[in-house]
């Protein structure tokens, strides 16, 4: 039994050894238009939710969005953001041993202040939402994670919302593949629609007005997630402060019902991240103005609907961004105006969260994605 015992325990060791665990967090800031540091990466322990910082990748402008390739070897980073010139996207190597980035190289994403930046399951495709020039830019990208001049450039000019103050004009704020990979979805702001493409992987994209969607009045939708059944799809309004259910099927989203996001009733709304728990049961929003929450929703599985939790404080100002790490246990949120990332612990049974820890002195973090590698 002894000899058992010590048998299992020399795998344990030595298996955990071969195979061990690196998760990272990458955090994505605004540099007040100056070059200096703006992409930063932790070491992120998954057991107690300790960061610990590992790297800092300088000489940038602004890379306030970034995106991790499917197969975890490359980040792309929105640059020279919130500037008067054209916007650019950039492509770093990630060497996941380490958390260490090297700079591949950028392209011009042909507009103004590049918001969202996603990438294909195949790792050959990256589409850019700009959102002062309002356009959604498709580039190729090679085996080796560098970017090729753009493709293709789809642009927009006059928004239709019922807020004049923000909705002029068309303003891209995301894009985001379904989940069958056939179609990409873009959140305009500006003009109350969730614009639609074709995708095919040796093909490029081709605008449909067939299944693209018009939100209600005054919705400002910013940023979309998948359930990962692949049916259920939740927008995040920016303007009205809601959550919008809907299901997919065949490249066509149908509206199910609107949810607020926020505790109380304001006169405005700055609503701005969206995910869902990786085990599909809970779903967190960010909700800047006014409140500085994450509202926490219970996602019914059998069909998709939201039921309010409660609502959690940020402990800091301009929710921006928020990640929840690979496990399902812990949420990180990035506020942006506080210049701070506070690390909660996530309840996986209530979806409550309580805070264990918090990060001082990034300047105006705004964007987190998170990646564990086993080696």
């Amino acid at each position: 039994m002894k000899r058992q015992l010590l048998i299992t325990f020399i795998f344990f060791l030595f298996g955990n050894l071969a195979f061990g665990q690196n998760t990272y967090l990458f955090v994505g800031s605004y540099t007040d238009s100056k070059k200096t540091d703006g992409i930063y990466v932790f070491d992120f322990n998954s057991e107690t939710g300790a960061l610990k910082e590992v790297e800092r990748e300088g000489n940038l402008i602004n890379p306030s969005f970034l995106s991790l390739s499917p197969n975890g070897k490359y980040l792309y980073a929105c640059t020279d953001t919130r500037l008067k010139t054209h916007g650019s996207i950039s492509a770093f190597s990630i060497d996941s041993l380490t958390g260490k980035l090297t700079y591949i190289n950028k392209q011009t994403t042909g507009g103004r202040n590049p918001a969202h930046v996603t990438v294909s399951q195949n790792n050959k495709h990256v589409v850019v939402s700009n959102y002062s020039d309002p356009s959604v830019s498709f580039f190729k990208v090679n085996e080796d994670g560098s970017i090729q001049p753009m493709a293709q450039f789809f642009a927009y000019e006059k928004g239709s919302g019922v807020l004049p103050s923000r909705q002029k004009e068309a303003h891209m704020h995301s894009s985001i593949f379904s989940p069958d990979e056939k179609y990409v979805f873009s959140p305009d702001l500006g003009s109350d629609k969730i614009r639609a493409f074709r995708y095919h992987p040796k093909k490029q994209l081709r605008q449909s007005e067939a299944h693209t969607v018009n939100t209600a009045p005054g919705a400002g939708p910013r940023h979309f997630t998948f359930h990962s059944n692949g049916v259920y799809g939740y927008s995040i309004d920016e303007l009205s402060g809601q959550v919008t259910f809907y299901t997919y099927k065949k490249g066509h989203l149908e509206f199910r019902k609107s949810y607020n996001s926020y505790e109380k009733e304001h006169n405005s709304y700055a609503s701005a991240d969206i995910h869902i728990s990786p085990d599909g049961k809970f779903l967190y929003a960010s909700n800047r103005k006014a409140e500085n929450t994450i509202s926490i929703f219970k996602i019914n599985t059998h069909n998709g609907e939201l039921s309010l939790v409660g609502h959690q404080s940020t402990l800091g100002n301009i929710p921006r961004s928020f990640v929840i790490d690979p496990t399902g246990r812990f949420l990180i949120v990035a506020n942006k105006t506080s210049n701070s990332l506070v690390v909660f612990k996530r309840d996986t049974e209530t979806g409550l969260l309580t805070k264990i820890e918090e990060i001082n002195g990034i300047l105006t973090p705004s964007s987190l994605k998170m990646r564990r590698y086993a080696h």
